[in-house]
């Protein structure tokens, strides 16, 4: 297998120059790793792999219900991370951990960082860490509508590759329409940055996908994609590709 794919818009990436990037996040399950190669044949640049938690704040329900399911499966940071290794000796696109918080002071900061990279991650997201704790851990900084100007600079500097905009303030899950918020934020937080910006809670159609995909530099897609994971790799694949067409 080859080395992993940059974090943002380098050469070799799975989609066309010029063309947005895709994010698939799929919940760690045994069967992830053959879900996530399916997701990257159909067009996903990058996999965003929750490891699950049990009181996930800021996910919806559907990834909730996953959360639930892959504890129950036994899918604890040990398994994840074996389960991420599997994922990488299937995949060379970016994959990135995300979980929150306390997974980290239960299984140490600096091990469960190591070890992560050792297995294949590239980078992390931490939901409930602002930009300003833990500078040591290069993440994925996430910004929302109501983050200041300060805060978008603040999360923009110490991103690690793109910066992930937050459509919506709340939890994850599908929605009728794109978040009008996402516009206004797009705009600040361009007047800070050059850094890639990926927008992601809400996002759960091809139409939802385009119109995103005019403000900002690609999409994150959550809950869906994991409804559609639920129903094998060929459904995924299915639905990753529909994101593609249009991207």
């Amino acid at each position: 297998m080859s080395e992993a794919r940059g974090q943002t818009h380098e050469p070799g990436s799975k989609s066309e120059p010029g063309s947005k990037k895709l994010v698939v996040y799929l919940m760690a399950m045994p069967d992830t790793p053959e879900l996530a190669q399916a997701a990257v044949e159909a067009g996903a640049d990058i996999i965003e792999f929750g490891i699950p938690f049990s009181d996930p704040l800021a996910d919806g329900p559907v990834i909730r219900r996953a959360g639930e399911r892959a504890l129950a499966a036994g899918m604890r940071t040990a398994r994840c991370l074996e389960a991420i290794a599997e994922t990488r000796a299937r995949v060379d696109v970016p994959i990135v951990a995300m979980t929150y918080a306390s997974i980290f002071d239960a299984h140490g900061w600096e091990e469960l960082e190591r070890e992560a990279r050792e297995a294949g991650a590239t980078s992390f997201i931490v939901v409930d860490l602002p930009a300003d704790v833990r500078p040591e851990l290069k993440r994925v900084q996430l910004v929302a509508p109501t983050s200041t100007d300060a805060r978008l600079k603040l999360a923009a500097d110490a991103t690690d590759g793109w910066l992930y905009l937050v459509t919506v303030t709340g939890t994850t899950g599908a929605r009728a329409e794109l978040a009008p918020t996402l516009a206004p934020l797009a705009e600040r937080t361009r007047a800070v940055t050059d850094a890639p910006l990926y927008a992601g809670f809400g996002i759960s159609t091809p139409e939802h996908a385009r119109a995103a995909a005019e403000l900002v530099d690609g999409v994150v897609v959550g809950s869906r994609a994991v409804e559609a994971a639920e129903q094998g790799p060929a459904e995924l694949a299915r639905f990753v590709g529909s994101l593609r067409a249009v991207l």
